[in-house]
């Protein structure tokens, strides 16, 4: 089994890698290490890895299409979670995020389409394609039949790259697959306000720093651990058949909808102390409530979200506490 991993050596491609490395799986990382943690990342893997030989790295960007076609050529499967993921980056740079999410999605798409034998292609989308679901309750289910409506560039360039990676399913009939996908967290992230929040809190938290409420912090997100997320690229690829060109909205569900200051209580009650907060308006085509409705992958594959937030939150918190007594102890 031979596994290509674009964005292999961020926090979910480094938690999937982990997981076909321990299956007995050949594993190639693709990635420019431009991401925070990146670089710790790889070499964690590279030492966890045996036999060294099963895990290999392409240093490349998604936008150079001939590197991408070099690391697609013999993949059995390929997940791409290689991206720009910042809406504010979006933002300042739009051309940049366009090149990266849609036309280096593209590049993927058009490798595995040209490929003796076009690999399963897993691509990690957003619920951002979904816009900002005015008018949305906190126990509302969104499911894969929502109208799209692209909000900000970071929003129109994955939102397109989504469509792309459907389309050539039914067009050209590579076997491909689409997640979109809510709050992924868990130990190993290093997030920020832009993206990977939950890990921002429990960080800044464990730190003594503050954080930076935009709105009235009630908005609500369905959390889902990083293990039930591999769980389910794996259940992908093991039920490919079924999953070629549809388009799965992945998340913790119903069950483990939060709201940040519900997030920020819980955080506060692990470590014993207040996380300071600053007030800020609400940024535009925020999400006010996003909750998955996952009933129809769980339909095809059996699989549900198995951690719950507070264990989830603890693994998490438990995490920030190893790597800030590992910082401590080098320092002393």
């Amino acid at each position: 089994m031979r596994v290509l991993v674009t964005g292999g050596a961020g926090f979910i491609g480094a938690h999937l890698c982990r997981r076909w490395l321990e299956g007995g799986a050949a594993v190639t990382i693709f990635d420019n290490f431009s991401r925070a943690g990146s670089e710790e990342n790889w070499q964690r893997l590279r030492a966890e890895s045996a036999p060294a030989a099963a895990l290999a790295l392409l240093r490349g960007d998604v936008r150079d299409a001939a590197g991408v076609a070099a690391a697609v050529a013999g993949q059995d499967a390929v997940f791409h979670l290689a991206a720009q993921v910042a809406v504010t980056t979006s933002l300042a740079e739009p051309r940049r995020d366009f090149e990266i999410n849609a036309a280096g999605t593209l590049n993927v798409l058009e490798a595995a389409r040209r490929a003796i034998r076009p690999p399963f292609v897993l691509y990690s989308s957003t619920n951002k394609v979904y816009g900002a679901l005015r008018g949305a309750a906190r126990a509302t289910a969104v499911g894969e039949d929502q109208p799209l409506d692209f909000h900000s560039p970071y929003g129109c360039s994955k939102g397109a790259a989504d469509q792309y990676v459907r389309d050539y399913a039914r067009i050209f009939g590579v076997p491909t697959a689409v997640f979109r996908m809510s709050c992924i967290y868990g130990p190993g992230q290093n997030g920020s306000e832009d993206q990977g929040w939950v890990a921002h809190f429990a960080r800044a938290l464990r730190a003594g720093e503050a954080v930076t409420i935009y709105g009235d912090g009630e908005q609500t997100r369905d959390l889902l651990f990083i293990e039930d997320l591999v769980e389910a690229m794996l259940l992908a690829w093991r039920r490919r058949e079924g999953c070629a060109g549809a388009v799965f909205n992945i998340g913790g569900g119903a069950a483990n909808v939060r709201s940040l200051r519900e997030v920020m209580a819980a955080l506060e009650r692990l470590v014993g102390r207040r996380l300071e907060t600053r007030a800020a308006a609400a940024r535009p085509g925020d999400q006010r409530h996003y909750c998955s409705d996952i009933r129809r992958f769980q339909a095809l594959t059996g699989w549900q979200p198995r951690v719950g937030v507070a264990a989830g939150l603890a693994r998490l918190d438990q995490w920030f506490a190893g790597q800030r007594a590992t910082a401590e102890g080098r320092a002393a």
